[in-house]
C-alpha cells in the first residue's frame, strides 16, 4: 500500500504544532545543542537499562542503537520536516513494531528523551526566558511529530492483522476484498 508521506507530515505538524518557525529555531539553536546529545543518548539508554520490561529488547544492541539514536537527535536539531523526515520516521515505528515493541514504550521514550532535553535547554538557554520557551515548545512538537508519525505504523500494523484475521475467519480471498472495498470507495 503507497502511503502519502507529505499528507502525513502535514497531519501530524497539524496536531504536534510543528510551524516554520519552531522548525528554523530548532535549526538555529542546533549548533549549541547537538554537540551535548551523545550526553542525552548514554542518560537515555542508562535510564533504559534499569527498566526490566524494557532491557530484553536492548540486549546486545545498545551500541548501535545508541549511534542511531544520536543521529535521530541530531536530526531534530537539522531539519527538514519533510515528507522525507516522515517516511524514515514511518520505518522507525515499523521497525518498532516488527521487533514487538509494545506502543506504550515509545510514548514512554519520548517522555524520557523530552525530560532530558527540557534540562538541557533549560541550562544552555535558561538566562533567557521567552527564548528558551520558544526552544522547548519548538522541541515538544518536533518530538510530538515523531511520535505520531511512529504511531501511526502501529495502527497500520493493526489495521492489517486485523484484515488478515478476517479474511481467514470469512474465507474472502484478499483480492474479492480489494474488489468490494474499491466499490464502497466509489460510492
Amino acid at each position: 500500500m503507497a502511503r502519502d508521506f507529505e499528507k502525513l507530515t502535514q497531519y501530524a505538524k497539524s496536531f504536534s504544532g510543528l510551524t516554520p518557525e519552531r522548525e528554523a529555531l530548532l535549526v538555529e539553536v542546533g549548533e549549541k545543542i547537538k554537540p551535548k546529545l551523545a550526553g542525552v543518548t548514554e542518560d537515555f539508554y542508562r535510564y533504559l537499562l534499569s527498566i526490566p520490561e524494557a532491557s530484553s529488547f536492548l540486549e546486545g544492541r545498545v551500541e548501535s542503537l545508541k549511534k542511531t539514536h544520536v543521529r535521530w537527535m541530531e536530526g531534530l536539531f537539522s531539519g527538514p520536516f519533510d515528507s522525507s523526515y516522515t517516511e524514515h520516521m514511518y520505518k522507525v515505528g515499523d521497525v518498532h513494531v516488527k521487533v514487538n515493541l509494545p506502543v506504550e514504550f515509545m510514548a514512554g521514550a519520548m517522555t524520557l528523551i523530552n525530560n532530558r532535553l527540557i534540562e538541557l535547554i533549560i541550562e544552555t538557554y535558561g538566562d533567557n526566558q521567552k527564548y528558551c520557551a520558544d526552544i522547548l515548545v519548538a522541541v515538544s512538537a518536533v518530538t510530538g511529530l515523531s511520535l505520531i508519525v511512529m504511531q501511526q505504523s502501529y495502527q497500520e500494523s493493526s489495521l492489517a492483522d486485523e484484515l488478515e484475521k478476517f479474511l481467514k475467519i470469512s474465507g474472502m480471498s484478499r483480492a474479492l476484498f480489494a474488489n468490494l472495498a474499491a466499490a464502497y470507495r466509489d460510492k
